[in-house]
């Protein structure tokens, strides 16, 4: 079972300790959201070294800079946007450094795995994720991307529309999209209920 996420004004009352030197807080932090962090990450990268070292650097940037870090509306996407960025100019720093021979193509198949399915032992469960995995590797990666904003991290369509960068009618469309496309690639056979 998954833990319960922090409320907005927990997680701001954390940030804000965290940003007056608070150990503890900074701690909690970092607990609260490594893992929602690795999650989010996969579906940018499948190097789990490399998603593994840019968090660690995050969050020991944030200790370094806590005292000019200023306020924010929503900790989860301050910390998902400054991931999201830190790993893209890895990945680009490695693109740039490496033949294009050595580049693998693009990732056709992404499989998420998840705490919750570690965790559940039955049978039917892993089919189901392995059957939605499968038909989320189909996605384009901006309709994954919004899959799993919106699904797997519970964000409103205003958060997935900063994050994503885009107009919340663009959000709509691509979880339309991806709802639909998602739907041609999985069967009731395939879904246990």
């Amino acid at each position: 079972m998954p833990r319960q996420q922090l409320s907005v004004a927990e997680e701001l009352i954390l940030w804000d300790e965290f940003r007056a030197g608070d150990e503890h807080s900074y701690a909690r932090l970092y607990k609260e959201y490594v893992n929602v962090l690795y999650h989010y990450c996969t579906q940018f990268s499948p190097d789990k070294p490399l998603i593994k070292d840019c968090i660690h650097d995050l969050f020991v940037e944030l200790w370094k800079n806590r005292l000019t870090i200023g306020n924010t509306t929503s900790v989860r996407y301050y910390l998902m946007a400054s991931i999201k960025r830190k790993l893209v100019r890895h990945i680009s720093a490695l693109q740039k450094n490496t033949s294009s021979e050595d580049i693998p193509l693009e990732y056709h198949h992404i499989y998420t795995d998840s705490c919750e399915s570690a965790l559940i032992d039955n049978e039917d469960v892993s089919a189901t994720n392995y059957h939605l995995g499968s038909a989320m590797g189909h996605l384009p990666r901006r309709q994954r991307e919004a899959i799993h904003l919106k699904f797997y991290l519970n964000m409103s369509n205003e958060e997935i529309s900063t994050s994503m960068g885009i107009n919340i009618q663009s959000v709509y469309n691509l979880v339309f999209g991806a709802l639909l496309n998602l739907k041609k690639h999985l069967t009731l056979e395939k879904i246990t209920m």
